[in-house]
């Protein structure tokens, strides 16, 4: 189990290249959205906020002021209720990007319904696929029932063997459970039970670059063994990462992250938030 010693907080990543800075170096955009947490009901809040007016202004923003990417990852806790008609708004609000959508379950989401609802047009059923010479592998870390996350036998050995047999590009893996702890009591109580054997596999593998996930509803990243692993904040609440009890960041709003992919496997990551004129209810003691 690694333990993150300080937060990484930046709102711009970069992996350094080796290419002289007039090389052109082709590229592509991917964005991450995370812990959406949406309601059957449009209008129901998350701890004092409405979970869908919080990403309807995330979608203004990357609708209306950013370059449009050529895909969206979404990892995990896209609903809070896990019923059918909460992916049924968030279909409903991302169908006018046009773009592919890739998803993975995180602990509030009901997998067999997301599996019905999220479907084409928009949404993609693949776990593993390649594009532009990068290569996307997502991980399922629920555990049905309980807030922390586990990766199991199946998803490690399929894990294993894609980057075995598969090609030996570069490779971002995304999952919803952070594989670190944060030092933060509540937060590390539903954190990866087994990352040390994901990193086990990592370890074999040096074209992994990038490892994604959300969960905790903050900005950070650290490196391991050459892989840099990202978090998201939250497109609606954010979390306090330095409490030991359950807590509410109030200093940040809502994000997402952007990332853009090069030829030559290097990268560069942004966040991007949104201003939300709205106060969470901080005498909550949980969600």
């Amino acid at each position: 189990m690694l333990t993150l010693m300080i937060l990484a907080s930046t709102s711009t990543v970069a992996q350094p290249s080796s290419q002289p800075p007039s090389a052109q170096r082709a590229s592509f955009r991917v964005l991450q959205l995370t812990d959406t947490h949406l309601f059957a009901q449009a209008q129901e809040t998350l701890l004092g906020l409405p979970t869908q007016l919080c990403l309807q202004r995330i979608i203004d923003r990357i609708f209306n002021q950013l370059q449009l990417p050529d895909f969206i990852v979404l990892t995990g806790d896209l609903s809070q209720d896990g019923r059918a008609e909460s992916y049924a708004n968030l279909s409903a609000l991302l169908e006018p990007l046009g773009l592919p959508i890739y998803w993975i379950p995180g602990n509030h989401d009901c997998v067999k319904t997301m599996t019905r609802s999220l479907q084409a047009p928009i949404f993609e059923p693949d776990k593993r696929f390649e594009y532009q010479g990068w290569q996307f592998i997502l991980l399922n870390s629920q555990i049905l029932g309980e807030a922390s996350g586990r990766l199991s036998n199946e998803v490690l050995e399929a894990l294993t063997h894609q980057l075995e047999t598969g090609p030996k590009q570069p490779t971002i893996l995304a999952l919803h459970h952070p594989p670190i702890m944060l030092q933060s009591a509540w937060l590390d109580s539903s954190a990866l039970e087994n990352p040390d054997e994901l990193f086990a596999v990592l370890d074999r593998f040096s074209h992994v670059e990038l490892v994604l996930f959300g969960h905790i509803h903050q900005e950070m990243s650290f490196v391991r063994q050459g892989v840099t692993y990202l978090s998201c904040p939250s497109t609606c609440i954010q979390f306090d990462g330095h409490s030991d009890t359950f807590a509410l960041d109030v200093d940040h709003n809502p994000g997402f992250r952007e990332l853009e992919l090069f030829a030559d496997g290097t990268w560069t990551s942004q966040v991007h938030r949104v201003d939300v004129k709205l106060q969470p209810d901080l005498s909550s003691t949980g969600y």
